[in-house]
């Protein structure tokens, strides 16, 4: 069964990630691997001799869209971009689980592909989340890792997420408005969304059939065994995961968590602010990896 609403929906999106995709302006290999989940397409790039490095996007929208947040490792690195499956993108549509070993699985059947045993992660939200399942089910493939603004650590406040996100996404579903677009886009980004995220954005809210199905709530027992050097990156104005919440928990449950940094941002960061995520990630890397 299809992710999308319509076809139409689903080459609005594919164009979009290719227009997404020349604003890089670096060269991108393309991956069509067969894994037990479906065919995933993954973005190869970087240097070939680079160490590798899996970054994993945000989930309901397109990979490109969350890579260009951590542009300035793809010249540092031999980068690995999946496009998620069951997500908008070139992947299979197969929905997978985000409650048990399924993701872990999808990550250990793409590094078995390129032969690599084991990588740095970086990965944004629900690419966060997908990270905390490889390390509680493979904890061995795992060098360092970067959790941006992840899932599967601690939820925002419901009441918030209902009356900034939910009730505005059914008016958008229904007519279409601009207006309560941008209203979620403020409340995602506090109001620095960029133009072209949003529009994206709205496209997904309109084409997709959202994947609700947020990445397990880690229990503490779960990564006893891991053990990588790990940054987390929290946002204070963060509607999905807040961050002073987000990291009071990661010291909780994340043993060799060695660096955590706070933002005054929402979801999505204003430039000014990605450039110094940009700057302590590659610093991050740079000590542990």
């Amino acid at each position: 069964m299809s992710i999308y609403i319509s076809d139409a929906g689903k080459k609005k999106l594919q164009d979009h990630y290719a227009s997404y995709l020349k604003t890089f302006n670096i060269p991108f290999d393309r991956e069509y691997i067969n894994t037990r989940f479906g065919i995933t397409h993954v973005l190869v790039t970087g240097p070939k001799e680079g160490k590798p490095l899996f970054i994993l996007h945000g989930g309901n929208c397109i990979n490109p869209m969350t890579l260009s947040w951590f542009s300035s490792l793809l010249y540092e690195y031999r980068v690995y971009a999946p496009d998620t499956v069951g997500h908008p993108g070139l992947s299979a549509e197969t929905r997978v689980s985000s409650q048990d070993d399924s993701f872990a699985n999808w990550i250990v059947d793409l590094m078995n592909y390129f032969r690599i045993e084991k990588a740095g992660f970086v990965g944004a939200s629900f690419g966060g989340g997908i990270i905390l399942r490889l390390a509680r089910y493979f904890p061995e493939r795992i060098t360092c890792s970067i959790l941006y603004a992840p899932a599967g650590i601690v939820l925002g406040p419901k009441v918030d997420m209902i009356r900034k996100i939910l009730l505005p996404l059914m008016i958008l579903k229904v007519n279409g408005s601009q207006k309560q677009l941008a209203k979620i886009a403020e409340a995602m980004s506090d109001g620095n969304m960029k133009d072209i995220d949003a529009e994206i954005t709205g496209e997904v809210f309109r084409s997709v059939k959202l994947e609700r199905d947020m990445p397990k709530i880690v229990e503490e027992s779960e990564l006893q065994n891991y053990l990588a050097p790990t940054m987390i990156i929290g946002k204070t104005k963060d509607i999905f995961f807040p961050g002073e919440k987000l990291i009071h928990r990661a010291k909780q449950v994340i043993p060799n968590l060695v660096e955590s940094q706070i933002y005054e941002s929402g979801h999505f960061s204003s430039d000014k602010v990605l450039e110094l995520e940009k700057s302590d990630m590659l610093r991050f890397l740079k000590k542990h990896y």
